[in-house]
């Protein structure tokens, strides 16, 4: 086990580059074309299969609540980017699938944001901490992922 002072540390120093880092890709961020977090759900749907994923599914992988996801989402549709319909196999759910033309505005967006974070990132970074980074991330990441999966304690912590 880490000792504590070094892990929150670590937290405090991981937490606040991504607070600056983030702050200065929403301010470059081509906001004419959409939102940032409009972007976010648009990343996510260009990424999965046939472009489509269960509203439940997207949920899990975007940076905001499920209910601004679900008006997020709707937006969309109305403006052409996404479509939304019953999932076919089950029809409590709903799929929300991009549309070429969201895919096209997707795009757009994306070729701009790649040079904000290059500029941001890369520009900080050499190659061979651009994969250190990479790599402790996707540790960091998977161990959430390993702790979400263990039953939770209701055993406060006391020192």
């Amino acid at each position: 086990m880490a000792d504590r002072a070094a892990a929150v540390a670590a937290w405090e120093a991981l937490f606040r580059a991504q607070v600056q880092v983030m702050r200065g890709l929403a301010a470059e961020f081509p906001t004419a074309l959409m939102s940032f977090n409009e972007y976010d759900v648009l990343l996510y749907l260009s990424r999965a299969p046939e472009r489509s994923l269960r509203l439940k599914e997207l949920n899990r992988h975007v940076l905001i609540s499920q209910p601004s996801v679900s008006r997020l989402v709707d937006r969309l549709a109305t403006r052409g980017f996404v479509e939304k319909t019953d999932d076919p196999r089950d029809g409590r759910g709903t799929l929300v699938r991009l549309t070429p033309h969201g895919f096209e505005q997707f795009r757009r967006a994306a070729i701009l944001h790649m040079q904000s974070i290059t500029d941001r990132v890369g520009d900080a970074l050499d190659d061979d901490e651009l994969r250190q980074l990479i790599e402790l991330c996707d540790k960091l990441r998977e161990a959430q992922e390993d702790r979400s999966a263990r039953p939770r304690s209701n055993t406060p912590i006391v020192d």
